[in-house]
């Protein structure tokens, strides 16, 4: 029984190894981990910037109002959360690629 258990956790060790399980890991902490920083990032510096140009220059509450309420002030932070977030993940994954160029030559 012991013998089988010692089998089974190698083939654990074995598939994590494989499957690259504990850098997915890591990189999806630190992806949540950037994502609360972009997210301050806009709230707290660029709208602010922008609010000025947004009614009452309350951006999370600003709404076209009309037959149907539209909320396109949470929806522009949530553009510029997602383009500052994208931008970070291309110059990441730019240095990255580059670096493996670099290593199979």
């Amino acid at each position: 029984m012991v013998k089988k258990a010692l089998g089974v956790m190698a083939e654990f060790k074995e598939f994590l190894n494989e499957y690259k399980v504990l850098p997915l890991a890591i990189a999806f902490i630190i992806g949540v981990a950037a994502t609360a920083l972009v997210k301050s990032l806009v709230d707290n510096i660029i709208m602010p910037l922008i609010s000025p140009l947004l009614p009452a220059g309350d951006w999370q509450s600003a709404v076209l109002k009309g037959p149907i309420p539209i909320a396109y002030g949470a929806f522009i932070s949530a553009v510029i959360n997602f383009v500052v977030i994208a931008f970070v993940v291309f110059m990441i994954a730019k240095t990255v690629f580059k670096e493996e160029k670099v290593a199979k030559k």
